[in-house]
Parts: structure tokens; sequence; C-alpha cells
């Protein structure tokens, strides 16, 4: 069975996408624990971490490494935290989170029920911080 996330990139489920190309996607968390709050999810659904093609798991850094500027750029936090937990769904992805100390990365902060216009706001902020750093993989 397909996890939440494979749902998500094939369009069954809705997500606000701030990243997209051949190999991954981001979006924003549904419980963020932050403004911000992005997961970067490879296509290939791959259950731990360990387990994915090293060039793989090369583009993923990548691909956090400049949602994560984009991140600092928009929010100006103390630090852009990113974090492989992957127990709650079995599908590799990268937590990228602005913070200003390891608190915010406690998922028990985490938001249950966002304000829908909020993250929109916040997603268009990302992609627009994306495209001052001239970032190819916007989405939409």
């Amino acid at each position: 069975m397909a996890s939440v996330f494979s749902r998500i990139i094939a369009g069954e489920l809705p997500a606000r996408f701030v990243w997209r190309d051949d190999r991954c996607v981001g979006f924003l968390s549904v419980n963020p624990l932050r403004a911000g709050h992005v997961l970067v999810v490879p296509r290939d659904e791959v259950v731990h971490w360990i387990d994915l093609d090293p060039a793989l798991w090369t583009h993923l850094a990548a691909v956090s490494q400049t949602v994560g500027a984009a991140l600092q750029r928009a929010y100006q936090p103390a630090k852009v935290g990113m974090m492989l937990a992957g127990l709650e769904v079995p599908h590799v992805h990268v937590h990228l989170v602005p913070i200003d100390g390891v608190h915010d990365l406690d998922f028990a902060n985490a938001d249950p029920n966002p304000d829908p216009a909020e993250l929109d706001a916040v997603a268009d902020t990302v992609r627009t911080a994306l495209r001052h750093l001239g970032a190819a993989g916007v989405a939409g």
C-alpha cells in the first residue's frame, strides 16, 4: 500500500508544494512545528534513509540545503534545523524547520490544526525566497 507521501506526490491527497523535481518534492508539514516547516521527500518510496541510493541521498541533501537557505532568508531564525526521524510515516523525509532553539524541534509542539490561510501564505513566502535564490525546482 502506498504511503501517505506517495499519495501526496501522486496528487491523490492535497499538499502545499514548494519544490518539485524529477527525484523529490518539498511540501509544508500539515502539523508544523513552526512556520516554514517543510518536508523534503523522495519520489521513490524508501522506508529507511540508510536504504537510499547514495546518489538520491546526495540529491535530497542538496535540495534540503537549498530549501533551508530559502527558509533562512524568509524567516531569519537562529538556524534552520534538519531532522530525519521517520517514525510517523514509512517513507523517507527530511524535516526542515526554522528554529531559535532545540525546543523548536519537539514534535509535542506541533500545531494539530493550522490555519489553511496561514499555510498558503507560508508556502508563498517559501516559494518567493526560493525564487530570489534562483532555485530551479520551485513548485507552482
